[in-house]
């Protein structure tokens, strides 16, 4: 298992980032959350294997649609088993 943080820059508030980014970490079984930051951009904290956190960062780099995603800043981490789901943290 592994861990990675992850911080989406661009027109990433109020284009269902957040949303959609749950529903695909869901749909891969990861662990963690997605959460809008007060500077406008958009955080993911997940965990699960390197292959489905792969996807997950692929996702991020594009966004859904109206989202205009200018940087993708990953940090891997080490696990901490703390998630029981992926949600939206608020």
């Amino acid at each position: 298992m592994k861990r990675v943080q992850i911080i989406i820059s661009g027109r990433v508030q109020g284009v269902w980032f957040r949303h959609n980014t749950n529903i695909v970490g869901n749909k891969l079984g990861l662990k963690g959350f997605v959460r809008n930051l007060p500077d406008g951009r958009v955080e993911v904290v997940a965990e699960g294997t390197e292959e489905k956190l792969q996807q997950l960062i692929n996702f991020c780099r594009t966004g859904p649609e109206g989202a205009h995603v200018e940087d993708v800043d990953i940090k891997y981490e080490e696990p901490a088993d703390e998630f029981k789901t992926f949600s939206i943290k608020y």
